[in-house]
């Protein structure tokens, strides 16, 4: 049979990581068939001390613990994908739990299905204050990756793509592809990203195909710190920083094409400001319109 190595990459998230592991821990799946690996990113906080709390507690799990010197999100992945032994790699969040249907979702998908490359599932944000009034599906997708693509299992198209927080790939991907990108995602405290769109277009360029599973869940844990200004203004700027970085490494065409890009979305935006006025919800429209603002300004920034 086919065996899974859930990969949790971290970087000082003791507060979420007990709860994370935990969450793979109480699979309704035979505990042989998996392997968690977790790699540590040079944190600076007790997440060594929590790994081995959860080591000890469940010691007949096979917990493989790496620590990655090269900060890096992509480079931590990039260091799970040497490290791993399973024939299919699962990524989960270091901030996030998963159901306890969600490996035999995942095994019983990929064992029916031999053509299938990567799969993902929702992502459902879980606040630990509560939603503020601002948020709409736009922004709820970019402060807590939230992902909903209804009750069946479904192909995705037209440039969707698993979150990558929570996705399955058979581990002969990356020999195809190549790995993550290291200019691309999280670095310590920078919020650069682009790396999981960079695997997905590579994969759709070589024909591999991707599916949704509704049964696949993710719960993400969003604190009350992301939901400032500051750490909005941060991240939708690292989202244009990390587009520039991402299409000016293929060609300077495909930058070129992005830019274009950027003006049709900026008339959705538009569209989206008047509709979200109409509907008497203007705190909407203007954060939408900010995150538009702040990712043109980064991907035609020079830094």
């Amino acid at each position: 049979m086919k065996k899974i190595s859930v990969i949790i990459c971290t970087y000082n998230r003791e507060k979420y990581l007990y709860n994370a592991l935990k969450s793979v821990a109480k699979q309704e799946y035979p505990k042989e068939l998996y392997e968690i690996v977790l790699i540590n990113n040079n944190s600076n906080d007790h997440t060594e001390a929590e790994c081995e709390r959860f080591k000890t507690d469940y010691f007949q799990l096979n917990f493989r613990y790496f620590v990655e010197s090269q900060q890096g999100l992509s480079n931590a992945r990039n260091r799970a994908i040497k490290e791993a032994k399973g024939d299919i790699l699962v990524y989960v969040d270091d901030d996030a739990t998963v159901n306890k249907e969600y490996l035999q979702t995942i095994y019983d998908f990929f064992d029916a299905q031999p053509d299938v490359h990567s799969a993902g599932g929702p992502v459902i944000p879980v606040y630990e204050t509560e939603e503020p009034q601002w948020m709409s599906y736009y922004t709820k997708n970019l402060i807590g990756g939230y992902l909903y693509e209804g009750k069946k299992i479904i192909r995705f198209k037209n440039g969707k793509y698993p979150g990558g927080g929570n996705a399955a790939y058979r581990k002969e991907v990356f020999e195809k592809v190549g790995l993550f990108n290291p200019e691309l995602g999280r670095k310590g405290a920078a919020l650069t990203g682009g790396e999981e769109k960079d695997i997905f277009d590579k994969m759709s360029s070589l024909g591999m195909n991707f599916y949704y599973l509704p049964n696949m869940i993710l719960y993400h844990i969003i604190p009350d710190n992301k939901l400032t200004l500051e750490h909005f203004n941060r991240l939708t700027f690292s989202i244009g920083q990390s587009e520039r970085v991402r299409t000016q490494g293929i060609s300077k065409a495909k930058y070129y094409k992005r830019i274009f890009s950027e003006f049709i979305k900026w008339l959705a935006t538009c569209l989206l400001f008047a509709k979200y006025l109409i509907l008497f919800s203007p705190q909407k429209g203007k954060k939408i319109v900010a995150f538009r603002w702040n990712v043109s300004r980064g991907l035609l920034s020079k830094n």
